[in-house]
């Protein structure tokens, strides 16, 4: 089992739900996260000079059998890209366990 987090754009969140459903991946966990990135420099938008060395994100944690890692982070490029610097980053672990509570069960067969 693979445990992919991912950093995305708030503003591509509802895209990229909508990319991982439709793949397949019927839950995952998210959390709105402040980081800080690359980019030095702020933004002008209507003449008013903005920070952007705080940055909101939000934080995607999915767990996936192995066979299926490959299609869940196509999917998160794919939908969350713009091109731009800030798009997030990507980040693949192995799991070597799970567990569903209410039954006790263990391994692969509780994901699904």
């Amino acid at each position: 089992m693979k445990k992919i987090e991912a950093i995305i754009r708030k503003s591509k969140y509802r895209v990229v739900k909508e990319a991982l459903h439709d793949v397949g991946v019927i839950f995952f966990s998210y959390w709105d996260v402040t980081g800080l990135g690359n980019e030095k420099k702020g933004h002008v938008y209507r003449g008013v000079s903005y920070s952007t060395s705080d940055i909101q994100r939000r934080y995607l944690s999915i767990v996936v059998n192995d066979d299926f890692a490959e299609a869940t982070i196509k999917a998160i490029i794919d939908s969350a890209g713009t091109g731009e610097v800030g798009d997030g980053k990507i980040f693949v672990s192995n799991v070597e366990e799970c567990y569903r509570i209410r039954t006790g069960e263990k391994g692969s067969d509780t994901l699904k």
